[in-house]
């Protein structure tokens, strides 16, 4: 009969490449991976891993089961987050993963909600772009992805297929215009874009440098990027030394900003749409359910922040 421990042991040796590496990871010593794997070619009637050297190849009877095992522990991880909720929250885990402008505003004030309620919830908090973070959903990596689409496309910019994954709209985030303060257009209340096509263009993430090529060319011009950071303070930094303008969402001007560039609306305006996706079923369990609550709150009261500027 297959256990936990030794699919475990399984998944690590085909990340992880040799027994040490395994071990390490796992907390185990070496021989303990050498007997576990014994004790499962035993059980399964075949040879699981091939010896070579320091290093060591799965066969092709447990690449399967390395294969299956991520399943059927991201099913157990579920499974144990159940049954720490009928204890009351006393224990468990959530895995979020968010989008970097989302780290700084929405996210803090989410996890700092979900302390102060379950402080014994332990969260586990990596950032990523969308497609990467729905990717990773999909391999049971984590439990929820706070991910963004601009107008027009879904989160996975058409690269993922969203069916069978829960969806949900918590925010329509805009997209400014970042300027140094002495622009000649910077007193202008709101700024055509098709009057920039001759500045020099700062872009961000991949997503976000195609969402300013999109607004470009709709506009009748291609914009000349001389930078490309996804660091927004870099961003701010490199418009105010009067190196380009850039495109930024207000999400992260409500934690970053600089006092030499001024922050206009563009015309036409362009919006994005910050959504928390997850599984139908990873939404029952309730470390989950209770951390989606605290970045809804989150971004309700990012939405009356910004009504209030």
């Amino acid at each position: 009969m297959l256990d936990a421990a030794g699919l475990r042991v399984m998944k690590a040796i085909a990340d992880e490449g040799t027994f040490t590496a395994a071990a390490n990871a796992l907390g185990y010593t070496q021989p303990a991976i050498s007997q576990m794997v014994r004790r499962l070619e035993d059980r399964t009637g075949t040879v699981l891993v091939e010896r070579a050297g320091r290093a060591v190849r799965l066969t092709e009877a447990g690449q399967l089961l390395a294969r299956h095992a991520t399943e059927i522990l991201a099913a157990l991880d579920r499974a144990e987050g159940e049954i720490a909720a009928i204890a009351g929250l006393q224990q468990g885990r959530v895995r979020l993963m968010a989008f970097p402008s989302s780290s700084a505003t929405l996210v803090p004030r989410a996890l700092a909600a979900l302390k102060a309620r379950h402080p014994q919830l332990t969260v586990k908090f990596t950032e990523a772009e969308p497609p990467e973070s729905l990717a990773a959903l999909r391999a049971g990596e984590v439990d929820l992805a706070l991910a963004f689409s601009y107008e027009g496309t879904d989160p996975g910019r058409g690269e993922d297929d969203l069916s069978g994954l829960e969806v949900i709209d918590v925010l329509t985030d805009p997209v400014m215009l970042v300027l140094p303060k002495d622009h000649p257009l910077a007193a202008q209340d709101e700024v055509d874009l098709a009057a920039l096509s001759d500045e020099s263009w700062i872009a961000g993430c991949p997503r976000c440098r195609g969402h300013l090529l999109t607004l470009s060319r709709d506009a009748g011009f291609a914009p000349d990027v001389v930078f490309e950071t996804e660091d927004y303070v870099a961003v701010l930094g490199l418009v105010a030394a009067g190196l380009g303008v850039a495109l930024a969402p207000q999400l992260i001007l409500h934690s970053v900003s600089h006092p030499d560039v001024v922050v206009r609306p563009v015309a036409p305006p362009s919006r994005r749409v910050v959504q928390i996706v997850t599984t139908p079923d990873l939404k029952r369990v309730p470390s989950v359910a209770a951390l989606l609550d605290a970045l809804c709150a989150s971004a309700a009261e990012l939405k009356v922040a910004t009504a209030a500027e």
